[in-house]
């Protein structure tokens, strides 16, 4: 019954949230496409730092392989937006697997680091082909392009339900995914790793396979970020980018499906209305998440989930 409730929850702020945006002025309309999509990169990173507990700091990777992938593709080789897409979801893919086979033979700091280390390497190959990737200053996809199953990706209206319909899909699929055979192994392996393996499960094959998810969902945000947006720049295979998803999850929630989409909607309007006021919003978003992390540790969902609604996955 609970697990019905949970179900039936997320729908409901996923409609909610619809009709909320809908209502809102073109300005924030804009912002919400924006932070619909990041909210997808944020459910991405839940999966395998929320729920299996693996802290990487390498998913700009991911997301840049979706968005390169899509806009290399797209722009340069004039293929259908159809075929990017999915090649930046495959590319983001395989990164995944390969870098998970390599880092997942660490464990704790030891696989932060080595994960920083590969996206950092990423970055650093982004900027060594500029003469494609056009480095820092990227490039933009034309309007033309921007088409997916005859749908004109570049109108402001139908950015904003395409979003919408994208982190839907994430959320929902993440919630399959945490209810799954696989989704108990994974939260089992958070909670006690060496006990899991005990009780014969493949604890390497299970991390692995939340990898793999994690970097195709990834890609799959970093796709259509630049189908919808229509830019592709290295910024996004930075350092800070594999640090947001981070900063989303837990001020939403870790181990939550509606606590990434919060996290990155309040992290966004408080850069966006910090930055109006100081050049220096980056300090300002981190004592509010130092605040949070000493006051509300498990995050917003999280801290609703402990003392109002333990049924909230």
């Amino acid at each position: 019954m609970s697990m019905d409730r949970s179900v039936l929850f997320n729908i409901g702020l996923l409609l909610a949230l619809l009709l909320v945006v809908l209502a809102l002025p073109e300005y924030h309309q804009g912002n919400f496409a924006r932070i619909m999509v990041l909210a997808c990169f944020a459910c991405a990173y839940n999966i395998s730092f929320g729920y299996t507990g693996l802290l990487s700091l390498g998913h700009a990777m991911f997301f840049s392989a979706g968005l390169y992938g899509v806009g290399l593709t797209v722009q340069l080789l004039e293929f259908p937006s159809e075929i990017g897409f999915l090649f930046g979801i495959v590319c983001g893919l395989v990164l995944a697997v390969a870098v998970g086979l390599l880092a997942l033979r660490t464990t704790g700091v030891s696989f932060m680091i080595v994960t920083l280390m590969f996206s950092q390497a990423f970055f650093l190959t982004v900027l060594l082909f500029g003469e494609f990737t056009r480095g820092d200053e990227g490039f933009v996809i034309s309007q033309d392009k921007r088409t997916f199953l005859g749908i004109d990706l570049s109108s402001d209206d139908t950015r904003l339900i395409v979003s919408w319909v994208l982190i839907s899909l994430c959320v929902l699929g993440c919630q399959v995914v945490v209810r799954s055979r696989l989704g108990k192994v994974l939260v089992a392996i958070r909670e006690n790793e060496e006990r899991t393996q005990m009780l014969g499960f493949n604890v390497f094959r299970a991390k692995l396979s939340a990898l793999a998810i994690s970097g195709a969902m990834a890609a799959l945000a970093g796709g259509a970020y630049s189908l919808l947006f229509g830019y592709v720049g290295a910024t996004f295979a930075s350092v800070q980018y594999s640090i947001f998803p981070l900063l989303w999850v837990l001020l939403g929630g870790t181990g939550t499906l509606i606590g990434p989409l919060i996290g990155t909607a309040l992290m966004f309007y408080l850069i966006d209305i910090s930055s109006e006021f100081t050049t220096a919003y980056m300090l300002v978003a981190g004592i509010v998440l130092v605040l949070l992390t000493l006051y509300v540790p498990e995050g917003i969902v999280g801290t609703i989930r402990r003392r109002l609604a333990p049924w909230i996955q």
